[in-house]
């Protein structure tokens, strides 16, 4: 009889847009040259982004172009990308979700922040998505990307963590490959506002979508997390598959 040894996961983690970006790698090149190669290309697209889309940097092309001083066709083309994004879930979400965000003075100022984030690490991932016989998982921010190289291989298991009690679990995802988003307060508070209001909503502690990619599950778990109370039913017609957790702790599974 022989012993089979499961594959050792190595870790690394950086501070890059203003929050922990982690990296988990299983197999082959979880710990060899090729895999740092790829962990480093990782981080410099997610230094590019942010340089071009940090709403925190004067200098930042989104900055630029929202205070009038850039046109769109002089910025990046992915501005454009990411902007197009942005109108696509307005228009989802009947406006509840948008890249121009009412300021506390009314006026309307661009932050493309809730498209940014999962479409970045969707960029970010590719390099690592190369390393053969590799399992990833790259996180920012709790949201990620998982990718098991052998789609009967043993999947990344995911914890949601419970916004009202951070300090245990309210389920367990199994991932091979696809991306897990979730929106809420239990690290900043309610700064996810309804973009028709500018008011921040409270009926929902939390949303986590479940899907193919991160992009589009970032914008919808915080695009039902703005939509308040409809935000269950809305999820259900875009035929997604998360987790709910009402502002009464009441959890409710989306399929």
């Amino acid at each position: 009889m022989s012993t089979v040894t499961a594959p050792t996961t190595t870790r690394r983690v950086e501070h890059v847009m203003g929050m922990p970006i982690s990296l988990a790698l299983r197999g082959r090149h979880a710990d060899d040259a090729a895999g740092e190669e790829a962990w480093q290309a990782a981080l410099a697209e997610l230094r590019w982004v942010d340089a071009v889309f940090s709403t925190w940097r004067a200098d930042s092309q989104v900055s630029r172009l929202g205070r009038g001083e850039l046109a769109l066709e002089d910025c990046d083309p992915a501005v454009a990308e990411v902007l197009r994004l942005g109108d696509d879930a307005r228009f989802a979400s009947g406006g509840a979700f948008d890249v121009c965000l009412p300021d506390t003075d009314g006026v309307r100022r661009l932050d493309p922040s809730g498209v940014v984030k999962g479409w970045a690490v969707d960029r970010a991932v590719a390099p690592l998505l190369e390393l053969a016989d590799t399992d990833v998982c790259l996180s920012a921010g709790g949201d990620m990307v998982c990718h098991v190289a052998d789609p009967a291989g043993e999947p990344w298991t995911i914890g949601i963590e419970h916004p009202l009690d951070p300090t245990r679990l309210v389920a367990t995802v199994p991932v091979r490959r696809g991306a897990v988003a979730t929106s809420g307060s239990a690290h900043r508070g309610a700064h996810v506002v309804d973009a028709r209001t500018g008011r921040a909503q409270d009926v929902l502690a939390s949303v986590t979508v479940i899907g193919a990619d991160l992009t589009s599950v970032d914008i919808d778990a915080t695009a039902a997390l703005a939509l308040g109370v409809d935000g269950p039913t809305w999820l259900r017609s875009r035929w997604r598959t998360g987790l709910v957790v009402w502002a009464d702790g009441r959890v409710e599974r989306v399929s």
